[in-house]
């Protein structure tokens, strides 16, 4: 016998067929170590998007934005912000100093930000990094440099970022969920995080008093900022409203596939932006690497085609390569196409964009890492695990012809010299992802767009 819809009873159910997603978020992401002008990127398309998200990290990212004549400094606000036709939104896998983020906004709000806080949401759910979890990284810091056993010191910024992953992964952290509830409740669990850091680093002090006065105070400023981003961002991707996802650090310094112990404390790469956000990976469409012309970190750990002499000193020079959070001087390298083969796996990049070509204007000749070998002569086929590898190896080159032409004017790809064409097009042919934009300058005008989809 059949019901009403023409089916046997008891035969089995035709599964309903789900639509695919009709709209999917963009996202940036660095491709090697961080500095590679994420933001730069991040701010030509955010002028076409209607949200703008971070997914991960704090204000140990720096992200510089050059509009005009002002130059917009970032580290905790997606760098967005200065769009005003466009919400920005702080996620849930964001860790928020908030009276460094108001520090922020203040002096942003100096060279030109307006009407900030009608158009920032940040997460109910993204932990709060107190003062004594950067007073603790930097204990951490001193306790790691007097390790014998080979790691010294980790680099950190010293932004407390870290130790406040550690207590979200403990499960003893605030969010703003809990600063903006019965503040009591938040009063006595901010007491005892404060009393079982300072049991574990007893030299750690902290005016508990002041502190809790202090967030009275922001729980109101937050009040009207802080929202359930998760069922914000479904709702606009329902609506149709084009998302653009910035990540922060770089894939390198990705806490599980970056150069682990130097690294952050967050993934920095693809995954971060689902768990970062609530974001289902099915609505995830174009992903743009971010490649800066060659390869530079901050900080300590492996850098295999690292340049200790002037070649180093002279991309260093005219690549401005000094952090933006912390002023350190970036080491400065050849790119490296196992980094970046790497990085490419796990994020799955549609196209690149490649910054900062103009920098090898002067040069003669420009090295390319196509390949490792460990000291015997054995070809590593991949990107290696292990740290003390990766300080050992022999690294493969193919060098190109320079251009020794200025190329900051050069406004479409054809302006390019030849042999600086050639350059990108050999790292397209070695990574087997597309060039899309190359950067020759700092300003939005000195983005040239190589193709359009």
């Amino acid at each position: 016998m059949a019901d009403v819809n023409g089916l046997q009873h008891g035969s089995p159910r035709k599964r309903p067929r789900k639509t695919d997603p009709t709209n999917r978020v963009v996202v940036v992401l660095g491709a090697q170590w961080g500095d590679e002008g994420k933001g730069k990127v991040v701010d030509m398309l955010a002028g076409s998007s209607d949200v703008v998200c971070r997914c991960q990290g704090g204000n140990n990212a720096g992200h510089t934005v050059v509009v005009g004549d002002a130059e917009y400094d970032f580290h905790i606000l997606p760098s967005g912000i200065i769009n005003s036709s466009a919400v920005s939104v702080i996620g849930n896998g964001v860790v928020v100093h908030l009276g460094q983020m108001f520090d922020e906004i203040k002096k942003n709000e100096a060279k030109g930000l307006k009407d900030w806080e009608k158009r920032l949401l940040i997460s109910d759910r993204a932990h709060i990094v107190f003062d004594f979890h950067q007073s603790v990284d930097g204990l951490q810091e001193q306790e790691r440099s007097k390790d014998t056993s080979g790691t010294k010191t980790l680099g950190t910024t010293k932004k407390g970022i870290g130790p406040c992953y550690s207590s979200k992964a403990g499960r003893h952290g605030l969010r703003m969920t809990d600063l903006l509830g019965d503040f009591s409740v938040f009063e006595q669990r901010l007491r005892n995080l404060v009393d079982s850091h300072k049991r574990m680093f007893p030299v750690l002090t902290v005016n508990i008093d002041e502190e809790v006065e202090k967030y009275r105070q922001y729980a109101e400023r937050m009040r009207p900022l802080v929202a359930n981003t998760i069922s914000y961002i479904h709702k606009c991707l329902m609506e149709d409203k084009k998302i653009l996802v910035e990540g922060a650090n770089a894939t390198m310094l990705d806490i599980d596939f970056g150069t682990y112990p130097y690294v952050t404390s967050s993934n920095c790469s693809i995954g971060g932006v689902c768990t970062g956000l609530g974001i289902a990976p099915q609505y995830i469409g174009d992903v743009y690497g971010v490649v800066k012309a060659y390869t530079t970190r901050v900080g300590v750990g492996a850098f295999p085609t690292e340049l200790n002499n002037e070649m180093g000193d002279l991309l260093r020079t005219r690549g401005g390569e000094f952090g933006v959070t912390t002023g350190r001087p970036r080491r400065c390298g050849w790119l490296d196409i196992m980094i970046l083969r790497h990085s490419s796996m796990i994020n799955g990049y549609t196209a690149i964009a490649l910054t900062k070509l103009d920098i090898l204007d002067q040069l003669e000749e420009i090295k390319i890492a196509i390949g490792y070998f460990k000291k015997d002569g054995e070809r590593i086929e991949h990107f290696p695990a292990n740290m003390d590898e990766l300080a050992d190896i022999e690294v493969e080159y193919v060098t190109m012809p320079g251009w020794k032409q200025d190329t900051s004017q050069c406004r479409t790809y054809g302006d390019l010299p030849e042999n600086a064409r050639n350059y990108v097009e050999k790292i397209e042919e070695l990574l087997n992802v597309p060039v899309k934009w190359i950067g020759v300058g700092k300003s939005r005008a000195s983005m040239i767009t190589v193709f359009k989809d």
